[in-house]
């Protein structure tokens, strides 16, 4: 008798991790999608020539279990510069990682952002974090970001100039209530690896671990209603019945499904795309804004770092709004438009709006009061696996997905 497939409600990038392990160990699974593709909050869209990736987002090349399922060379990764342009009071200071570039070290400590003895901190805390595994990182005792960077040492202009803009826009939240041990986490991948964009954008991540499974294990577009036992009941009315069923889905659809309270918070962000006839940057890295009244967090240009994210002859420009904000689609994007205006001057009026994403759920807020790993296994053959279950990063959804294929297949 054929063996009844474990069921996966979900195929981001936790479901498709957990179905590429099942696939290892040749349990066979099926993955029902409500969406028109997989990916989740992976994806990119195609408009006009460009690619525009739902939300800004970067991939850590030092992400470990990463590592274990994705090839690299396959996703043709592009690295930005490893740093950060800070806009403040009017001008732009390029802090570059002297670890990385050495020659720019004279440069880097007399940057106006913080003092020497800050920047001597980061290269302290770099050293500290360098031998210590993910497991190390996140068992230590936890605070909040903002509190455990005060406590370090570092100076409040640091911290306001560089911690609260860069990093807010890492957790989508300024205050940096954050855990201190998942900002560790963030640090010590930054240092150890590249924040890189796949070629394709970052929606590739999702397409390759989906390419890799059987021919039609994937079903798209089918939506879930309710889970009794091991057994599924879709929107349509069919019922499925698998060896076990794991809830891969964002933190609000789990809930449901799982007949419990919605306690998730939620870390929002707004990404803003326009075309450009040309890239206002001289060098593919990361603007941060050190102006607590702005409302544009950081602007990229990720043609500068992967050109085919935009047609040739263009530009590329992603724009983030961390946080709630009030305004309307229209009155956003002229907003966003007046403040880049005082950047970069009037080439400004000239580019194109492309697309905004709203995105209200796109980070599972993580504090130091929360757990590294909720419980996966729920009940016998129910089981669960994401980043809400962890904390919020491709390596925790892959890390729980990965976790949950084992417990299934007994390793």
């Amino acid at each position: 008798m054929e063996k009844q497939p474990v069921i996966i409600i979900g195929a981001g990038v936790a479901g498709l991790t957990c179905a590429n392990y099942l696939n290892r160990y040749n349990i066979p699974f099926t993955i029902l999608e409500a969406g028109d593709a997989a990916g989740g909050r992976v994806r990119t869209d195609y408009v006009d020539g460009f690619q525009l990736d739902r939300g800004f987002q970067i991939f850590l090349t030092a992400y470990p279990e990463a590592k274990k399922i994705l090839d690299y060379d396959a996703l043709e990764l592009k690295a930005f510069r490893q740093g950060a342009i800070i806009r403040q009071n009017g001008r732009f200071t390029k802090l570059v990682n002297p670890l990385r570039e050495p020659m720019t070290a004279p440069r880097t400590l007399m940057a106006p952002i913080g003092s020497i003895p800050d920047k001597m901190k980061v290269v302290k805390l770099t050293a500290q974090l360098a031998p210590l595994d993910d497991t190390g990182i996140f068992s230590q005792p936890a605070t909040s970001t903002i509190a455990w960077l005060s406590n370090y040492g570092w100076s409040e202009k640091m911290i306001r100039t560089f911690f609260q803009p860069f990093l807010g826009g890492i957790f989508l939240e300024k205050e940096l209530i954050t855990s201190s041990n998942f900002f560790q986490f963030v640090f010590q991948k930054f240092y150890k690896g590249d924040a890189a964009l796949p070629s394709r954008g970052i929606g590739a991540l999702a397409e390759q671990l989906a390419a890799a499974l059987p021919a039609g294990s994937l079903r798209t577009g089918v939506a879930v209603n309710s889970i009794s036992g091991k057994t599924v009941q879709l929107a349509g009315g069919e019922t499925l019945t698998g060896s076990a069923v794991v809830v891969a889905t964002g933190a609000t659809a789990a809930a449901r499904l799982l007949n419990q309270s919605p306690d998730q918070v939620f870390n929002q962000t707004t990404c803003v795309y326009f075309s450009a006839d040309a890239s206002p940057l001289d060098t593919p890295m990361l603007v941060i804004n050190a102006d607590p009244r702005g409302l544009v967090n950081n602007l990229s240009v990720p043609s500068d770092v992967a050109p085919r994210y935009a047609p040739p002859g263009k530009s590329l420009i992603s724009v983030s709004v961390a946080g709630d904000h009030t305004l309307p689609g229209p009155q956003l994007v002229r907003a966003v438009r007046d403040e880049l205006t005082g950047w970069f001057g009037e080439a400004v009026s000239g580019w194109q709006h492309l697309k905004t994403y709203v995105i209200p759920e796109a980070l599972p807020r993580f504090t130091a009061d929360q757990p590294e790993h909720k419980d996966l296994k729920l009940a016998d053959g129910l089981y669960r696996c994401g980043d809400h279950t962890a904390y919020p990063s491709y390596n925790a959804a892959m890390l729980t997905g990965r976790m949950v294929a084992g417990m299934i297949a007994g390793k």
